[in-house]
């Protein structure tokens, strides 16, 4: 049996700063730790304080500077956090600093400084947590809420605004799922590429190492943990373009998920959205030269109010242009509470079908050129599935997310099996899927990973 960490907890200030430390607790109880009533007996100690005023605050800092003196392992959260420059000055042994509510930011750092020990024999719950999803894949959620305020869409009224979650956290839980055996990481959120503005890209320890919360960093980071990295719904602002050099060097996948919605200026401007296609389709080319394997994959809404046959036009060419690798569609549908409904000139039903229909031909069309480019090259994929009377595997190559993309059918699939990551050389292409047969004995290559 392993001796867990014990944690010692100073707690000061009003009944809600109390709450805030019983969070922390259960969860740390939860993941294994014990507690100790004194500093000899503790490996850390956490101390809550209480910043609301001079008096509060003379407190605060004397608890944290006997802690440190009595201990010597003391992490900081609570009112007074917010106030690290005089915390730092007044002390500068504290290990870490964090504000009031932060909790995952004080878990994480007492994972930094005395890591949970997970007994399996024990423990109820796995270190990677409950899943869902098969064993190699597991979606990785950098941050709740949204911003933006798109005219069609009622997420901030439901989630709020963007909340990011500390880059440490993100971090940590994506390693974890990792030792655990996952190989695919599937980076998702209400806006991705705006990761930590709200946070103000504060940084966060990760094994010893600070990291901001920016877009950047959290992709850089993720790619050095072996494992492929996806990103899914990310916005073309112009910070994303250091990550497609992230792509070229091929630490993490070659593939962006951006919900366009829209070609149109008229249109982009009625949903609330940026609107300079130009730019975009500049950035998109820009993008595929740093990258050439790069895939985009998107979603449109056609039958918006007041689209006309030329606002629909525009997007069929600015689809020409773009070449979207995988692209989805919706007809446009009234959200309550949205203010979209606002807009006068609605789009018949008989139309948006219409529409639908002439957008998803041309989709098509681009998507049974594009994959016919790949007929001849030997990929990675990471097998999903096994058919063993059809001796035959359904897998996904760096260009395809589980569920919503193609496939990779692989004949010959003998020895193989769910969660394999192979080499599979592509003899034909249709529509949407590869076919593909291994390039050489799959359990020669597991061997070899």
């Amino acid at each position: 049996m392993h001796k867990a960490p014990k944690i010692g907890l100073v707690s000061l200030g009003c009944p809600k700063a109390l709450v805030d430390s019983e969070r922390i607790l259960t969860t740390l109880r939860a993941q294994g730790y014990e507690f100790s009533r004194d500093y000899a007996g503790a490996d850390l100690v956490i101390v809550n304080t209480c910043g609301f005023i001079d008096s509060a605050k003379a407190e605060s800092l004397d608890a944290i500077g006997e802690a440190i003196k009595e201990n010597g392992k003391v992490i900081v959260t609570g009112c007074l956090g917010v106030e690290e420059d005089l915390i730092r000055k007044t002390h500068p042994k504290v290990l870490t600093v964090t504000g009031p509510h932060q909790y995952e930011q004080v878990v994480e750092a007492v994972h930094e400084t005395s890591p949970p020990i997970h007994d399996p024999f024990v423990d109820l719950v796995p270190e990677q947590g409950l899943k869902l999803t098969p064993k190699h894949f597991s979606y990785l959620k950098i941050s709740e809420g949204c911003s933006n305020r798109c005219s069609f869409c009622i997420i901030p009224a439901i989630r709020g605004d963007l909340v990011s979650r500390p880059v440490a956290s993100v971090l940590y839980e994506a390693e974890r799922l990792v030792k655990a055996g996952t190989k695919e990481l599937l980076v998702i959120s209400q806006d991705t590429s705006a990761y930590g503005q709200d946070i103000k890209y504060a940084s966060t320890p990760f094994h010893g190492r600070q990291v901001k919360a920016k877009f950047f960093d959290l992709c850089a980071e993720l790619g050095e943990l072996g494992a492929w990295v996806r990103l899914h719904y990310v916005y073309p602002y112009p910070h994303v373009d250091a990550a497609i050099e992230l792509m070229a060097d091929n630490k993490i996948l070659p593939y962006l998920d951006i919900p366009f919605q829209h070609a149109s200026p008229t249109i982009l401007k009625a949903m609330r959205r940026p609107a300079n296609t130009e730019k975009t389709l500049d950035r998109i080319n820009s993008w595929r030269k740093t990258c050439p394997d790069l895939a985009i994959r998107s979603t449109f809404v056609v039958g918006f109010p007041g689209e006309t046959d030329e606002d629909f036009q525009m997007l069929l060419d600015w689809l020409d242009e773009a070449q979207i690798d995988r692209a989805g569609c919706f007809e446009y549908e009234p959200v309550a509470g949205a203010k979209a409904n606002e807009i006068k000139n609605v789009v018949p039903d008989e139309i948006k079908r219409q529409r639908y229909e002439m957008l998803m031909e041309k989709a098509q069309q681009i998507s049974v050129e594009r994959l016919a480019k790949k007929v001849g090259r030997t990929i990675e994929v990471l097998v999903d599935d096994v058919n063993l009377e059809e001796n035959q595997a359904t897998a996904r190559s760096k260009w395809d997310a589980p569920e919503i993309d193609g496939n990779v059918i692989i004949d010959n699939a003998s020895g193989i099996k769910p969660g394999d990551m192979i080499e599979v050389k592509v003899h034909d292409s249709d529509a949407y899927d590869l076919y593909a047969t291994p390039e050489i004995d799959c359990a020669d290559q597991q061997a070899e990973r």
